[in-house]
């Protein structure tokens, strides 16, 4: 068994369709064909099902997945952090990253990083929540960064960055009268929010500000980006919700950001790593993101820690 052949399995598992895999691959369909059929024959066991109509996983191919899908980015680890200490790097730091975090923040982060160790190598990886999730388990990543929070207890996760949430409205809407707009006056507008998979926390979170009325929200679409939500409230669609971070860069979209009213409604992001103790790097990296503070409408500085904190 070659590192080819997981990678061709892995295509084909998840596209289920052997012209999309091979073309994803950038090969012919027939090779693929017959690596598959030789990781079969070397495995002793049937991994597809394959009918002129369709192409799906048998239960040894959905057990083989679970495998690949540790193995694969494991040896990309190994790679990548040999490449890093050939180039120099004394180590790497690797950050996994998941929902809509504050922009502003990262860049700062990093900057900061780079002033007081540059002899670590910093790499980030964009994924959901879920695959962050089982990254960290695995030691696929040493730290991530999300909005979820709630990540058991073999992981911690700690609360860092706080970002105020906006309204966002096409201009000249009749919401517009309201410095602060109600929740019960958003609600009577149909709304486009982020998707429940891509954007796991940022929507736990919304959802959770939403459902403090009686009333239920009317979800016209969920999107995977911030710039389709914009898109679609500019051609007045529907009305969004974002981080104030996001509306920083929005630029001139056509579209205009208000506070919520009331109690003031935020998005946190958490910092997750593993539960146990951790390195002196380790401890230094936390102690840059917990001291970078964020306010909504400056860009994010550092601050002294509070005695108190200490």
């Amino acid at each position: 068994m070659e590192l080819r052949h997981l990678r061709c399995f892995l295509a084909v598992a998840e596209e289920l369709h052997f012209a999309r895999a091979a073309e994803r691959l950038h090969i012919e369909q027939s090779p693929l064909s017959r690596t598959i059929k030789e990781l079969e024959e070397d495995l002793g066991a049937k991994l597809f099902v394959r009918t002129t109509r369709s192409t799906r996983l048998t239960r040894a191919g959905h057990e083989f997945l679970l495998h690949v899908r540790r193995i694969l980015p494991m040896v990309q680890q190994a790679r990548d952090s040999t490449q890093a200490v050939a180039n120099g790097y004394h180590r790497q730091l690797r950050i996994a990253l998941s929902d809509a975090l504050p922009s502003p923040c990262l860049p700062a982060l990093l900057a900061r990083c780079r002033e007081q160790e540059p002899e670590v190598e910093v790499r980030m990886f964009e994924m959901p929540f879920s695959e962050q999730f089982r990254g960290l388990h695995d030691d696929l990543y040493d730290v991530g960064l999300n909005q979820v929070g709630d990540v058991g207890d073999v992981l911690l996760a700690r609360p860092v960055w706080h970002d105020p949430l906006r309204v966002v409205l096409p201009e000249r809407h009749p919401l517009l009268n309201h410095s602060r707009v109600p929740l019960r006056e958003l609600l009577r507008y149909p709304l486009v929010l982020g998707h429940t998979t891509i954007c796991e926390g940022f929507t736990r979170q919304i959802d959770r500000i939403l459902h403090q009325t009686d009333q239920e929200p009317l979800i016209l679409e969920r999107v995977s980006s911030f710039d389709m939500m914009v898109t679609l409230v500019a051609a007045g669609y529907a009305l969004g919700l974002a981080g104030a971070s996001h509306m920083l860069v929005c630029g001139d979209r056509g579209v205009v950001a208000r506070p919520l009213a009331g109690k003031a409604a935020t998005l946190t992001t958490y910092l997750v790593h593993r539960n146990e103790n951790l390195s002196e790097a380790m401890e230094r990296f936390i102690g840059r993101v917990e001291t970078l503070k964020w306010t909504g409408t400056d860009s994010p500085d550092y601050r002294q820690p509070d005695p108190s904190e200490v």
